[in-house]
């Protein structure tokens, strides 16, 4: 088992409480979430960007890089994710949060392996709040696994939780390795590290992330909604523009049920490594 078993066996009520009483929204934040060894295992085998396996998410509001193909998924993350889509873990989430019948998405949509390279950075934003390929299946949580050993706080990257009429960052949290995020997410639930990364080039900002979801009759769907910051001025044109243009392209991904791999292939051309 990679997660640590303490956290099983820890105060269940103050965790719940925290939760539903943290800013912006509920959220939570928790160290040492993995083994030690487990932790290290899946630092050491998280697979480079370089590869070609991995899809390129680059237009204004984001430059990142993402990775949901299983098959490439080195053992010990693979072992990981299975565990964190297991009931007992899936019970633990539950009663963390108070939401009932959450499943994890088997697609990873949107999910799976996360990477930042020097540069990179990720808009403030409110998640797309129902799947694109399952009209039914409302987003409830997101689950973000850290794994950034000797992270310099220097490089930026804190993961930025803001308030709904985005006025103010309530919370910023340190990406540091083996440390957990658990978020609810909604149509206001903001959030990004809006900076550049100022990381070294051999560095990156790396982290798995997985999405939980609940079954509805009629979920009420808005995809990805980039927001700007108070400090962002005229560059909130461009923002709105590109989150138009974000929404466009989530509804013809439903209709005609493709993934973002061709688009990837377009926008490898503008990554600069």
């Amino acid at each position: 088992m990679a997660v640590n078993s303490e956290i099983y066996s820890g105060n269940l009520p103050q965790l719940r409480q925290d939760f539903q009483n943290a800013i912006p929204y509920p959220n939570i934040v928790i160290d040492s979430f993995l083994e030690q060894a487990s932790s290290k295992e899946i630092i050491d085998s998280f697979p480079e960007v370089e590869d070609t396996f991995w899809t390129n998410y680059i237009h204004y509001n984001e430059k990142k890089h993402g990775l949901t193909k299983w098959e490439y998924f080195p053992n010990a993350i693979q072992n990981l994710i299975t565990e964190l889509r297991h009931p007992h873990f899936i019970t633990w989430l539950e009663q963390v949060t108070q939401i009932e019948n959450l499943f994890p998405d088997p697609d990873l949509e949107g999910s799976g392996l996360h990477q930042t390279k020097r540069n990179g950075f990720l808009n403030i934003h409110a998640d797309f709040t129902v799947h694109p390929k399952h009209k039914t299946w409302k987003r409830r949580v997101n689950l973000l696994l850290y794994l950034n050993q000797d992270w310099n706080s220097n490089w930026g990257g804190d993961l930025e939780l803001w308030n709904a009429d985005m006025s103010k960052c309530e919370k910023a949290i340190a990406p540091l390795a083996n440390r957990l995020v658990i978020f609810a997410t909604g149509k206001e639930t903001y959030h990004g590290y809006p900076e550049p990364l100022k990381c070294p080039e051999r560095v990156s900002r790396k982290s798995i992330a997985l999405y939980y979801y609940t079954k509805e009759n009629s979920p009420q769907s808005s995809s990805t909604s980039y927001q700007p910051r108070p400090v962002d001025g005229a560059k909130k044109w461009f923002i709105y523009v590109d989150t138009f243009l974000i929404s466009l392209y989530t509804k013809i991904k439903g209709v005609f049920g493709l993934n973002d791999d061709f688009v990837s292939s377009i926008l490898k051309y503008f990554n600069k490594k």
